[in-house]
């Protein structure tokens, strides 16, 4: 099943990148989980419907797979 590109305004999108970098530099596993946390409700509001079930795993899972494709 293909699914729709999120269109994230450019500030949304900037402050994903951050708090990606963030995470992946911060050793304290509760305060990655509040980095992600924060990247969650961000997203939601600009995802289509369909992604409106986005869950905290997800962001996790997201920021790991941008890591892998640096």
């Amino acid at each position: 099943m293909s699914r729709k590109p999120i269109s994230l305004p450019p500030e949304v999108a900037k402050e994903f990148v951050a708090d990606m970098r963030a995470f992946f530099a911060e050793p304290d596993p509760i305060k990655r989980d509040e980095i992600v946390a924060r990247q969650l409700r961000a997203l939601r509001p600009c995802s289509p419907r369909t992604m409106r079930k986005l869950r905290l795993a997800d962001v996790h899972e997201m920021f790991l797979q941008m890591r892998d494709h640096d």
